[in-house]
C-alpha cells in the first residue's frame, strides 16, 4: 500500500537525506588523489550544505524543526 507523504514528512525526509549526502561528499573529498579532483569535491559539497541549509530554514520557518537558543553559560562552557 503507497501512503503518500505530506509536506512534513517529505521535508524531514529532504533533510535527513541532505545530511546523509554531505558525509558523503566530505568522506569523498577527504580521499580524493588529486587537487583538482578534491576541490571539485569541496565545491560540491559546499552545493549541498547550502541545500541543506535552505530546508533546515524552510522547516524552522513552518515551526517544523525549532530549536532553542542555547544558555550563555553553555556557549562560554563550548568555547572553552
Amino acid at each position: 500500500m503507497n501512503i503518500p507523504m505530506n509536506d512534513q514528512e517529505m521535508m524531514h525526509d529532504a533533510l535527513s537525506s541532505q545530511k546523509q549526502i554531505t558525509g558523503i561528499y566530505n568522506t569523498y573529498a577527504n580521499e580524493c588523489a588529486t587537487p583538482a579532483i578534491r576541490d571539485e569535491m569541496l565545491n560540491i559539497l559546499q552545493e549541498e550544505h547550502g541545500i541543506q541549509a535552505d530546508v533546515f530554514k524552510e522547516m524552522q520557518k513552518r515551526g517544523w524543526y525549532p530549536t532553542t537558543p542555547a544558555e550563555d553559560q553553555k556557549v562560554q562552557s563550548a568555547k572553552q
